[in-house]
């Protein structure tokens, strides 16, 4: 395809699709597949995406912005009052819609109540059902008749993130209900979010690696230097939490939890930056921040 047709949209689609579905259904593991570059941190507990991150696939006749969202819930906080506003403005603007569903646990309320959410939206809406790696054919012919009977979707499509299988079937379902549409992004850009906010996103999923049955959603990280000093990128973070009994949980004995999430997080920074990377971390009290709209702006909520 030439650069003219990319330009004005002849033959050429591109739009925005997102994943959604309950906690640890796989949609930013799928996501980061699909983008082929981690963009969005992975987690198994409720909540733990918190921003709109886009990720950008760029194909010859073709470009599919990935937005990740958080995912819908029911509020406890100002914080997930706000989450679900940012989900549904997402929900309602996007092309198309995957509604994912892992292959290895029987369809619950969760999966019922989201199904009928995204029913009545503008959005083509794909069932995808996921983890297909962790079942036998047997099963997964189960579950696939399951899904198709949970509403009207335009197709139902099995994949496994992990092993890759039908990924690309996937991306080209995808594509096919995407616009025609001139390419929305530049062909390097794989992501439109800032570095110091993936980087940022980075180190509080290693945060929450040791502590997250303890206070999953009281983490919040703000980078608040990241400057390259010769070969090194120099970055000064700050960990918040709401209570000191929370930041001595984080910090651990003699450091060692806090040790521990510097060491995890500095490796996936420098796989992000190509870079090596010097990380200072510092742990911080900001008092019930998740019900505070001043503590929520300066965390970038």
């Amino acid at each position: 395809m030439s650069d003219s047709a990319a330009r004005t949209g002849r033959g050429y689609r591109a739009g925005f699709a997102c994943f959604v579905g309950r906690p640890n259904a796989g949609k930013s593991t799928l996501t980061n597949a699909i983008v082929g570059q981690k963009i969005a941190i992975t987690s198994s507990k409720p909540q733990t995406t918190r921003h709109v991150i886009r990720g950008v696939l760029h194909r010859a006749e073709s470009q599919l912005v990935l937005v990740d969202t958080p995912g819908l819930h029911r509020p406890r906080t100002l914080l997930g009052e706000r989450l679900n506003d940012l989900v549904r403005q997402t929900w309602s603007e996007v092309d198309v819609i995957g509604l994912c569903i892992p292959a290895d646990e029987s369809i619950g309320r969760g999966d019922r109540f989201i199904s009928q959410e995204v029913g009545g939206l503008r959005a083509t809406v794909i069932a995808v059902v996921t983890k297909a790696d962790l079942v036998d054919r047997g099963r997964l012919a189960e579950q696939l008749r399951a899904v198709a009977d949970l509403g009207d979707f335009a197709e139902v499509v099995p994949v496994s993130a992990v092993s890759g299988y039908q990924v690309e079937t996937l991306v080209d379902v995808m594509t096919t209900y995407l616009p025609d549409s001139p390419q929305l992004y530049p062909d390097d850009m794989l992501t439109d979010e800032p570095e110091q906010v993936l980087v940022a996103e980075l180190i509080r999923e290693a945060a929450l690696e040791g502590v997250r049955d303890e206070l999953p959603h009281s983490i919040a990280v703000v980078v608040e230097e990241m400057f390259p000093e010769g070969e090194i990128m120099k970055i000064y973070a700050d960990v918040y939490v709401e209570r000191p009994s929370q930041k001595a949980i984080v910090i651990g004995a003699r450091a060692s939890r806090l040790k521990d999430v510097g060491i995890r997080a500095r490796r996936e920074i420098e796989e992000l930056l190509g870079s090596r990377v010097y990380l200072d971390l510092h742990v911080r009290v900001a008092k019930d921040w998740q019900r505070d709209p001043k503590q929520l702006r300066r965390l970038g909520f």
